[in-house]
């Protein structure tokens, strides 16, 4: 007990030592896509509120295997140079911002008839 202890010494977390900060244990990815906590975390897509409302108002649900093959879409316009991306995929169609990986509205088959599409530059199909 004679050993002469520093502040420094004793909690290293405290002082001059900032531990990197580490967020909530995330499962791993399955082997049939990403992590359903990495979509929620926004990794492959996000949704303006605008889109979250349309998707609950139409009573859309995504899988996360439809939310990865939206990213891939989102990835496929991005290598392409576009910006405003419309992507159809079954009988749905999402607006989405590339550079942000934002779905800015969502539509299912019945709201899209008669519907012009404006302020796009691309159109993406998904199978």
């Amino acid at each position: 007990m004679s050993d002469r202890q520093t502040i420094g010494q004793m909690f290293p977390n405290r002082v001059g030592f900032v531990a990197p900060k580490q967020g909530p244990a995330k499962p791993a990815a399955s082997s049939n896509g990403p992590a359903f906590q990495d979509v929620l975390d926004g990794h492959i897509v996000k949704f303006s509120h605008h889109a979250e409302q349309r998707l609950a108002q139409r009573g859309i649900r995504l899988e996360p295997e439809q939310l990865h093959r939206l990213g891939g879409a989102i990835d496929k316009a991005a290598s392409k140079g576009a910006k405003d991306s419309l992507v159809l995929f079954q009988d749905l169609a999402f607006i989405v911002n590339v550079k942000n990986r934002t779905v800015v509205t969502a539509m299912d088959g019945a709201s899209m008839n008669d519907h012009v599409f404006t302020q796009i530059d691309s159109t993406i199909l998904v199978k």
